[in-house]
């Protein structure tokens, strides 16, 4: 049995990865998986975001998700207080900033898909690429042979198959290594599962996307997680549309 590596991974995106459709005021789709050490994970990262949660609702059956902070929806609406959104806020960018936690990220420019004579789909492009960084950044450490877990949030039935046999394919071989990663496995969980890792990787997903289209204009959010991003190869022989902006 393959041993448990030390690593866990959460994803998520912003952006839809429809070609047939491209929104002008969001023409891209991004795909962030964040990598968490899972005993800083256990011990410290998960009370952290509990602690915010209950200090704010009373509970931690809060679900962060970015847009409904941002739309101030539903639990959120007690944000409309102007000194309650500043205390919350400023907890929410503690709890991350503070977190110890590495952002594999890319950014597919739909425009520029749609012009390229081979179009591929961009959650496919995106995901292949990721998952042989992360093999990558595995191997440097002489770890990726143990067993490892992609957590994905379950978006429908149809959708989760497409995904996951996606992400089998690149892990039995179908990747620019040309080799299997055996201890690669995908996880589905539902948002109500209130994985905080999940909620992470959404927190981070947007701010990543607005920085790609607008780089000038200033981004709190993306100055919190900006050193978490790992650097990353620059790609080769793939779409011209797949952006690692973050990378050397």
């Amino acid at each position: 049995m393959i041993e448990n590596g030390e690593y866990i991974f959460y994803a998520d995106e912003s952006g839809d990865h429809s070609l047939v459709s491209v929104d002008a005021e969001y023409p891209i789709f991004v795909l962030n998986i964040c990598g968490f050490r899972i005993s800083d994970y256990c011990r410290k990262i998960v009370p952290a975001f509990q602690t915010v949660k209950f200090r704010h609702f009373g509970h931690d059956m809060v679900v962060l998700h970015e847009r409904d902070i941002r739309k101030q929806f539903g639990p959120f609406s007690i944000l409309t207080n102007a000194d309650t959104r500043t205390a919350f806020l400023a907890d929410m960018s503690h709890a991350v900033q503070t977190a110890r936690f590495r952002i594999f990220s890319v950014v597919i420019d739909k425009r520029e898909l749609k012009s390229e004579l081979l179009q591929e789909n961009p959650y496919s492009l995106a995901l292949r690429f990721l998952v042989e960084e992360i093999f990558r950044f595995l191997r440097q450490r002489q770890v990726q042979e143990k067993r490892y877990f992609f957590v994905f949030e379950k978006r429908g039935n149809k959708e989760d198959i497409d995904l996951e046999l996606e992400f089998r394919r690149i892990a039995d071989g179908q990747n620019s290594y040309r080799q299997t990663f055996p201890g690669f496995n995908i996880v589905f969980g539902d948002k109500r599962a209130n994985s905080t890792g999940l909620q992470i990787a959404d927190l981070t997903a947007r701010p990543t996307g607005l920085k790609y289209l607008r780089p000038a204009q200033p981004n709190k959010a993306f100055a919190i997680i900006e050193p978490k991003f790992q650097k990353l190869r620059k790609p080769k022989g793939v779409s011209k549309a797949i952006s690692t902006i973050y990378g050397p």
